[in-house]
């Protein structure tokens, strides 16, 4: 990827093109924004053809013209998980040739930014790179540099099994993370960017991706990609090898789909189902992946990351264990109820419970199954319709093991167990991982009701959502960008607090501490107050109380994180111990 340095932008369009030696590119001022624009770069080469299924490769020289980057890319082929209504293929705008990126910068900045990179969500089958960042760049005066990606996603970047890692890669769409932080590095500093102050961000799937990237070729890379990671509902399936039972049935089940028998030859000889599989169009696997994705288990996605012994050396909960990590410094959370949208809703007896946990964990014995009812007591044996919704305070019973603002009893305790297993879990993982050895580690929960799983994305990149105020918005913002630029989330008491309050409190999130073993403080963000609207959520088919402004006032504490929750850390510590039955 060699390049020269033509010109550095600044801030009128007629200055910002920028040439990366292999491409040349024209950006753009938006004034609303305030900020300079170049979206659509292309940072790999299209992942097409023989190049399918394989470690991305770095761009062809294209120097013919001058390529206006005023939009986006073509987004990666989508897929929607098992919990949705069927839909066969929706292609609009979608490409396999879709390995872009985008530059949100600051005019003229007097000297190199900060610089964060954004990977986004989608359960590593679908999303994009179209987050706009723009708000969160403003709120915290224009101090950093920012930058959306996009990977391949769905059988395209996550297809498994032996045949694949033989002949081509598994793991496509973490390679594809990694080559454009690369890219980062060699191209940031020509959009006013310091590669030496990157930061790494993304939600669920995307802060799955910033720890798998945390852990990458066995955490030897230290901080020659990024220093800081932002880690919101770290998302962590069950993480397979590449070639157990589960990535090799879904290798099978798509080569079945797209008419590549299981009959042809195996392994590296000619006429294999690996090349027939390069062989197919593209709308033809396009189908197959989407298909596959939508007919597994409830909430569940078929293509996933696996350990791979290369990049993804082992599991999470064993190598965070051992502290073998790439970067520094983490900001790391969970919301409050981030199982709903991915838990079965008809689950009102113990009975229900135990079948959901033998369906949802394979391996389980009886007497593993009566563990966890163990560290998941019932308050009562089935689901009552009438019981009061209302969020759990986290430091008193009940908690959030029997009662939340969407449910109570057998339901609620399903959706206490995926929550924890899921995405709490991890990120109690990251943030011990990080706690020492010169690391810091910052934790939080997203608590704004009914906090589930997503919810809190308004907050970090705007607008506010209706039960958030532009207080609880401003600060979070604000929480991110001391953490980019500062390397600490600690905000002002008045940013804390709020323009509508009027209290004159030193507020915990002004000095927050970090996560230690024995200290293992978390922020609690939730708010106080407010005006109730309904609302209703759809995919367990409640209707709800929220409280939105005017009246709706920041209430940050400060609380012990193993503790909360009726003893959450200790339920994450046993879940940890099973990951010989519970791959993650």
């Amino acid at each position: 990827m060699a390049f020269e340095r033509r010109q550095t932008p600044g801030g009128s369009n007629s200055s910002l093109q920028v040439d990366l030696g292999y491409e040349v590119y024209q950006g753009y001022n938006n004034a609303t924004m305030g900020l300079n624009l170049w979206k659509g770069i292309r940072f790999a080469a299209p992942p097409t053809g023989t190049n399918r299924w394989q470690a991305p490769q770095p761009p062809t020289t294209n120097r013919d013209s001058v390529i206006q980057a005023n939009r986006f890319g073509a987004i990666c082929p989508q897929n929607q998980d098992a919990t949705n209504t069927f839909v066969l293929l929706n292609t609009t705008g979608a490409n396999e040739d879709c390995l872009f990126l985008n530059v949100y910068a600051p005019p003229s900045p007097p000297s190199p930014l900060p610089v964060l990179v954004y990977i986004h969500g989608g359960g590593y089958g679908r999303g994009n790179g179209q987050q706009d960042l723009s708000a969160i760049i403003n709120t915290n005066n224009n101090s950093f540099v920012g930058v959306t990606i996009q990977y391949r996603l769905g059988a395209f970047g996550f297809l498994a099994g032996d045949e694949v890692f033989r002949n081509g890669a598994v793991n496509a769409g973490l390679l594809d993370q990694h080559l454009a932080l690369q890219w980062v590095q060699r191209y940031i500093s020509f959009f006013g960017g310091d590669p030496s102050r990157v930061s790494i961000a993304g939600q669920s799937a995307g802060a799955g991706s910033v720890m798998l990237q945390g852990m990458a070729y066995g955490g030897s890379l230290g901080v020659s990609l990024f220093r800081n990671m932002i880690a919101p509902s770290p998302y962590l399936p069950m993480q397979y090898g590449y070639k157990d039972w589960q990535p090799s049935q879904a290798y099978y089940a798509f080569a079945t789909m797209v008419g590549c028998a299981p009959t042809l030859p195996y392994g590296g000889h000619p006429g294999t189902i690996f090349e027939c599989l390069v062989s197919k169009d593209s709308a033809t696997l396009m189908n197959a992946s989407a298909t596959l994705s939508q007919s597994g288990k409830y909430g569940t996605w078929p293509f996933l990351p696996v350990t791979d012994g290369v990049f993804v050396q082992d599991l999470p909960s064993r190598q965070l264990l051992r502290k073998e990590l790439n970067g520094v410094n983490l900001l790391v959370s969970n919301n409050a109820l981030e199982g709903p949208a991915y838990t079965q809703p008809n689950i009102t007896t113990e009975n229900d419970l135990v079948a959901w946990l033998q369906l949802t964990f394979p391996l389980f014995s009886n007497d593993d199954i009566a563990k966890v009812l163990l560290y998941y007591p019932s308050s009562n044996d089935s689901t009552n319709t009438d019981a009061p919704l209302y969020a759990s305070s986290g430091t008193t019973l009940p908690s959030f093991i029997n009662q939340s603002s969407v449910a109570t009893g057998q339901l609620q305790r399903a959706f206490a167990i995926y929550s924890e297993t899921t995405f709490v879990c991890p990120s109690y993982w990251m943030a011990q991982a990080y706690s020492d050895f010169g690391r810091n580690s910052y934790k939080y929960q997203y608590s704004v009701p009914i906090a589930t799983h997503g919810s809190d994305l308004t907050a970090y990149f705007g607008p506010p959502a209706p039960n958030q105020s532009p207080d609880f918005v401003n600060a979070a913002m604000q929480i991110w960008g001391n953490f980019i630029t500062s390397d600490n989330p600690s905000i002002p008491d008045a940013v804390a607090h709020g323009a509508s309050s009027n209290s004159t409190l030193s507020s915990p999130a002004s000095n927050w501490p970090p996560f230690k073993i024995y200290s293992p403080y978390q922020m609690n963000l939730n708010v106080t107050g407010g005006t109730p609207f309904a609302f209703n959520l759809s995919y367990i088919q409640r209707n709800l109380t929220e409280y939105g402004p005017p009246g709706l006032l920041n209430n940050f504490t400060l609380v012990n994180a193993y503790d909360w929750e009726a003893g959450r850390g200790y339920r994450c510590d046993f879940w940890r111990s099973l990951g010989s039955i519970v791959p993650e």
